[in-house]
């Protein structure tokens, strides 16, 4: 081979790898910013998670406390004297 072509054959090869170096370097970048939108995202729905589990909570709570109502209504009704 003559110098010329190796010197070529060189310079194109010198262009891959720093084409390569900057896809790897975007790659990275990409990555970083993937990793850092799943915590978000993760950190987000632990929020709603949680905020969900308040909620039944709570619904719970009050569905009880209705009930206990009802109930009471019911025995008062029951014993109340109009219905003798």
């Amino acid at each position: 081979m003559e110098t010329d072509e190796v010197m070529h054959q060189l310079d194109t090869l010198q262009e891959q790898v720093e084409r390569l170096i900057e896809q790897c370097q975007a790659l990275k970048r990409d990555n970083t910013d993937l990793r850092t939108k799943v915590q978000q995202l993760e950190s987000e729905l632990d929020q709603k998670t949680e905020a969900e589990n308040q909620f039944l909570r709570q619904k719970t709570q009050i569905r009880s406390r209705i009930d206990d109502l009802l109930s009471k209504l019911n025995n008062a009704a029951e014993t109340s004297p109009d219905n003798e």
